[in-house]
């Protein structure tokens, strides 16, 4: 929240926020209360950046990060998107085509590896 303030007070119009997979949705009862904490502050980021008018955003929900090399073939798509996996450097791929993807504003998606290139899938 404090970095969408910032952006608002330094004019910047175009903001992706990147949040999780499981931000949005009930946390089991049984999950550890640090993992409760962090999905309650991914909501709540999420919830403040959807109410700013000032700013043209959307949300990222990468899968689990991993460290293998990015493969530029990924699954986006609004949610729901079954659980999966994505490397670090897809995702970096993903935010970078996103800033230049006017279409994607206001807009909450999930990325995964997947079957469909980067180009194809914005």
């Amino acid at each position: 929240m404090l970095l969408a303030d910032a952006a608002e007070k330094a004019g910047v119009k175009r903001f992706v926020q990147i949040s999780s997979f499981g931000a949005g949705e009930p946390v089991a009862d049984d999950a550890e209360d640090s993992w409760k904490a962090y999905m309650a502050a991914k909501t709540a980021a999420e919830e403040d950046l959807k109410a700013r008018t000032k700013l043209d955003w959307t949300i990222l929900r990468p899968g689990g990060l991993t460290d293998e090399e990015a493969t530029a073939h990924i699954a986006l798509s609004e949610p729901p998107l079954e659980r999966g996996t994505v490397p670090r450097g897809d995702v970096a791929k993903v935010i970078a085509a996103l800033i230049e993807t006017p279409s994607t504003v206001g807009k909450t998606l999930m990325l995964t590896s997947g079957g469909v290139r980067l180009e194809d899938a914005l």
